[in-house]
Protein backbone atom coordinates (compact mmCIF):
# COMPACT_ATOMS: atom_id res chain seq x y z
CA UNK A 1 0.00 0.00 0.00
CA UNK A 2 1.35 3.75 -0.63
CA UNK A 3 0.39 6.91 1.25
CA UNK A 4 -1.91 7.59 -2.62
CA UNK A 5 -3.78 4.60 -2.30
CA UNK A 6 -7.87 5.96 -2.35
CA UNK A 7 -11.00 4.63 -0.78
CA UNK A 8 -12.59 2.12 -2.77
CA UNK A 9 -15.62 0.56 -3.59
CA UNK A 10 -15.69 -2.69 -5.09
CA UNK A 11 -18.95 -3.61 -6.92
CA UNK A 12 -20.05 -7.00 -8.23
CA UNK A 13 -22.65 -7.02 -10.76
CA UNK A 14 -24.57 -10.41 -11.88
CA UNK A 15 -27.36 -10.14 -8.77
CA UNK A 16 -26.07 -7.05 -7.38
CA UNK A 17 -26.50 -4.17 -10.35
CA UNK A 18 -28.55 -6.35 -12.59
CA UNK A 19 -30.96 -8.29 -12.26
CA UNK A 20 -29.25 -11.63 -14.04
CA UNK A 21 -29.26 -14.15 -10.92
CA UNK A 22 -31.84 -16.62 -11.85
CA UNK A 23 -31.25 -16.24 -15.98
CA UNK A 24 -27.94 -17.52 -15.09
CA UNK A 25 -29.07 -20.14 -12.78
CA UNK A 26 -31.66 -21.33 -16.26
CA UNK A 27 -28.42 -21.08 -18.60
CA UNK A 28 -26.74 -23.67 -16.28
CA UNK A 29 -29.53 -25.74 -15.27
CA UNK A 30 -30.09 -26.09 -19.04
CA UNK A 31 -26.21 -26.57 -19.56
CA UNK A 32 -25.65 -29.57 -17.50
CA UNK A 33 -28.82 -30.94 -19.45
CA UNK A 34 -27.49 -30.61 -22.64
CA UNK A 35 -24.05 -32.20 -21.41
CA UNK A 36 -26.03 -35.23 -20.18
CA UNK A 37 -24.88 -34.23 -16.63
CA UNK A 38 -27.80 -35.47 -14.47
CA UNK A 39 -29.09 -34.71 -11.19
CA UNK A 40 -28.82 -31.35 -11.18
CA UNK A 41 -31.45 -28.79 -9.60
CA UNK A 42 -32.64 -25.67 -10.34
CA UNK A 43 -32.35 -24.60 -7.03
CA UNK A 44 -28.64 -26.11 -7.51
CA UNK A 45 -27.35 -24.09 -9.73
CA UNK A 46 -28.75 -20.61 -8.33
CA UNK A 47 -26.93 -21.84 -5.36
CA UNK A 48 -23.46 -21.82 -6.79
CA UNK A 49 -24.07 -18.50 -9.19
CA UNK A 50 -21.27 -16.18 -8.39
CA UNK A 51 -18.49 -18.84 -8.28
CA UNK A 52 -16.09 -18.92 -11.42
CA UNK A 53 -17.31 -20.99 -14.51
CA UNK A 54 -15.04 -24.08 -14.13
CA UNK A 55 -15.35 -24.00 -10.41
CA UNK A 56 -19.35 -24.19 -10.48
CA UNK A 57 -19.14 -26.64 -12.89
CA UNK A 58 -17.01 -28.84 -10.94
CA UNK A 59 -18.80 -28.20 -7.36
CA UNK A 60 -22.23 -29.44 -8.99
CA UNK A 61 -20.53 -32.46 -11.58
CA UNK A 62 -17.81 -32.98 -9.49
CA UNK A 63 -17.49 -36.72 -11.18
CA UNK A 64 -17.96 -35.50 -14.60
CA UNK A 65 -14.95 -35.93 -17.24
CA UNK A 66 -13.61 -32.90 -18.24
CA UNK A 67 -14.39 -33.36 -22.09
CA UNK A 68 -18.13 -33.19 -20.64
CA UNK A 69 -17.17 -30.15 -18.15
CA UNK A 70 -15.99 -27.91 -20.85
CA UNK A 71 -19.09 -28.63 -23.05
CA UNK A 72 -21.03 -27.48 -19.93
CA UNK A 73 -18.98 -24.50 -20.26
CA UNK A 74 -19.91 -24.21 -23.16
CA UNK A 75 -23.57 -24.44 -23.56
CA UNK A 76 -23.84 -22.00 -20.84
CA UNK A 77 -22.61 -19.28 -22.50
CA UNK A 78 -24.47 -20.36 -25.59
CA UNK A 79 -27.53 -20.53 -23.57
CA UNK A 80 -26.93 -17.07 -21.19
CA UNK A 81 -26.62 -15.29 -24.66
CA UNK A 82 -30.40 -15.76 -25.98
CA UNK A 83 -31.37 -14.39 -22.22
CA UNK A 84 -29.53 -11.34 -22.52
CA UNK A 85 -32.49 -9.10 -23.76
CA UNK A 86 -34.18 -10.05 -20.81
CA UNK A 87 -31.35 -8.36 -18.62
CA UNK A 88 -32.42 -5.41 -16.46
CA UNK A 89 -30.92 -3.27 -13.68
CA UNK A 90 -32.19 -3.32 -10.26
CA UNK A 91 -33.81 -0.13 -9.29
CA UNK A 92 -31.43 2.11 -7.81
CA UNK A 93 -28.44 0.59 -9.80
CA UNK A 94 -27.19 3.48 -11.45
CA UNK A 95 -27.94 6.15 -8.39
CA UNK A 96 -25.90 3.94 -6.11
CA UNK A 97 -22.63 3.72 -8.68
CA UNK A 98 -22.75 7.65 -8.86
CA UNK A 99 -23.34 8.02 -4.90
CA UNK A 100 -20.30 6.14 -3.99
CA UNK A 101 -18.24 8.10 -6.87
CA UNK A 102 -19.43 11.36 -5.69
CA UNK A 103 -18.82 9.98 -1.95
CA UNK A 104 -14.98 10.34 -2.96
CA UNK A 105 -14.95 6.49 -3.42
CA UNK A 106 -13.09 5.35 -6.22
CA UNK A 107 -15.53 2.63 -8.40
CA UNK A 108 -14.41 -0.28 -9.40
CA UNK A 109 -16.65 -3.12 -11.17
CA UNK A 110 -15.22 -6.08 -10.30
CA UNK A 111 -16.83 -8.77 -12.05
CA UNK A 112 -16.89 -12.42 -12.73
CA UNK A 113 -17.71 -12.34 -16.04
CA UNK A 114 -15.06 -11.64 -19.21
CA UNK A 115 -14.40 -8.48 -20.48
CA UNK A 116 -16.57 -8.32 -23.28
CA UNK A 117 -19.72 -8.57 -21.16
CA UNK A 118 -18.66 -4.77 -20.17
CA UNK A 119 -19.73 -3.99 -23.99
CA UNK A 120 -23.54 -4.94 -22.61
CA UNK A 121 -23.05 -4.58 -18.70
CA UNK A 122 -22.86 -0.73 -18.94
CA UNK A 123 -25.45 0.20 -21.21
CA UNK A 124 -27.80 -1.89 -18.67
CA UNK A 125 -26.58 -0.80 -15.26
CA UNK A 126 -26.90 2.82 -16.97
CA UNK A 127 -23.26 4.22 -16.36
CA UNK A 128 -20.48 5.19 -18.55
CA UNK A 129 -16.98 4.34 -17.69
CA UNK A 130 -16.43 7.96 -16.81
CA UNK A 131 -18.35 7.15 -13.52
CA UNK A 132 -15.97 4.53 -13.10
CA UNK A 133 -12.43 4.27 -11.75
CA UNK A 134 -11.80 0.70 -13.87
CA UNK A 135 -13.32 -2.53 -13.96
CA UNK A 136 -11.38 -5.96 -13.57
CA UNK A 137 -12.97 -8.96 -14.84
CA UNK A 138 -12.11 -12.58 -15.09
CA UNK A 139 -9.81 -11.83 -17.97
CA UNK A 140 -7.34 -10.03 -15.55
CA UNK A 141 -7.20 -13.45 -12.94
CA UNK A 142 -5.91 -16.69 -12.95
CA UNK A 143 -8.83 -18.11 -10.27
CA UNK A 144 -12.32 -16.66 -9.86
CA UNK A 145 -14.69 -16.07 -6.82
CA UNK A 146 -14.62 -17.37 -3.82
CA UNK A 147 -10.56 -17.28 -4.28
CA UNK A 148 -9.96 -13.67 -3.24
CA UNK A 149 -7.95 -13.01 -6.62
CA UNK A 150 -10.68 -10.93 -7.99
CA UNK A 151 -10.92 -8.64 -5.35
CA UNK A 152 -7.14 -8.81 -4.74
CA UNK A 153 -6.48 -7.64 -8.30
CA UNK A 154 -8.83 -4.85 -8.34
CA UNK A 155 -7.16 -3.67 -5.60
CA UNK A 156 -3.89 -3.43 -6.76
CA UNK A 157 -4.76 -2.30 -10.44
CA UNK A 158 -6.67 0.30 -9.46
CA UNK A 159 -4.84 2.28 -6.55
CA UNK A 160 -7.42 1.12 -3.42
CA UNK A 161 -6.55 1.11 0.20
CA UNK A 162 -7.76 -1.96 1.49
CA UNK A 163 -8.78 -0.57 4.78
CA UNK A 164 -10.67 2.25 3.15
CA UNK A 165 -12.08 -0.19 0.54
CA UNK A 166 -16.11 -2.16 0.75
CA UNK A 167 -16.87 -4.67 -1.52
CA UNK A 168 -20.73 -5.06 -2.59
CA UNK A 169 -22.15 -8.38 -3.61
CA UNK A 170 -24.88 -10.98 -3.55
CA UNK A 171 -23.59 -13.90 -2.68
CA UNK A 172 -21.55 -16.14 -0.12
CA UNK A 173 -19.37 -16.24 -2.66
CA UNK A 174 -18.73 -12.31 -2.52
CA UNK A 175 -18.39 -12.28 0.92
CA UNK A 176 -15.44 -15.30 0.99
CA UNK A 177 -13.70 -13.38 -1.86
CA UNK A 178 -13.77 -10.24 0.18
CA UNK A 179 -13.17 -11.21 3.63
CA UNK A 180 -10.06 -13.25 2.06
CA UNK A 181 -8.87 -9.84 0.33
CA UNK A 182 -9.15 -8.25 3.59
CA UNK A 183 -12.05 -6.12 3.01
CA UNK A 184 -15.15 -5.78 4.39
CA UNK A 185 -18.49 -6.60 2.48
CA UNK A 186 -21.79 -5.06 2.31
CA UNK A 187 -24.39 -7.76 1.18
CA UNK A 188 -27.95 -7.56 -1.10
CA UNK A 189 -30.60 -9.69 -1.05
CA UNK A 190 -31.50 -8.80 -4.45
CA UNK A 191 -29.94 -11.66 -6.07
CA UNK A 192 -32.20 -14.70 -4.24
CA UNK A 193 -29.86 -15.07 -1.52
CA UNK A 194 -31.11 -14.68 1.97
CA UNK A 195 -30.28 -12.38 4.41
CA UNK A 196 -30.00 -15.13 7.20
CA UNK A 197 -26.89 -17.03 3.97
CA UNK A 198 -25.04 -13.69 4.10
CA UNK A 199 -25.27 -12.84 7.74
CA UNK A 200 -23.76 -16.55 8.33
CA UNK A 201 -21.37 -16.31 5.68
CA UNK A 202 -19.91 -12.78 7.35
CA UNK A 203 -21.30 -10.09 5.52
CA UNK A 204 -20.57 -7.00 7.32
CA UNK A 205 -24.13 -5.34 6.65
CA UNK A 206 -26.97 -6.51 4.83
CA UNK A 207 -29.62 -4.33 2.76
CA UNK A 208 -32.18 -5.27 0.67
CA UNK A 209 -30.90 -4.23 -2.97
CA UNK A 210 -29.09 -0.76 -4.14
CA UNK A 211 -32.05 1.44 -3.85
CA UNK A 212 -32.11 0.73 -0.24
CA UNK A 213 -28.20 1.41 -0.12
CA UNK A 214 -28.93 4.22 -1.60
CA UNK A 215 -31.88 5.30 0.72
CA UNK A 216 -30.14 4.36 3.70
CA UNK A 217 -26.81 5.53 2.95
CA UNK A 218 -26.31 7.32 6.25
CA UNK A 219 -26.87 4.29 8.24
CA UNK A 220 -23.80 1.86 6.44
CA UNK A 221 -20.07 1.28 6.58
CA UNK A 222 -19.70 3.97 3.27
CA UNK A 223 -21.68 6.75 5.02
CA UNK A 224 -18.72 6.39 7.89
CA UNK A 225 -15.44 5.84 5.29
CA UNK A 226 -16.43 9.02 2.91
Amino acid sequence: MSADDKPGVLLDVDGTLLDTNYLHALAWWQAFRDAGVAGVTMADTHQAVGIASAGLVDRLAHEADERTKRKVTKRHTKRYARLQGEVVSFAGADHLVRRCQEAGFRVVLATSGPRSDLDWMLPAIGVGEGVLAGTTTSDDVAEGKPAPDLMTTAIQQHGLDPARTVAIGDTVWDVQAAHAAGVRLIGLTCGGIPRCELSGAGADEIFDGPADLVDRWDESILSRLA
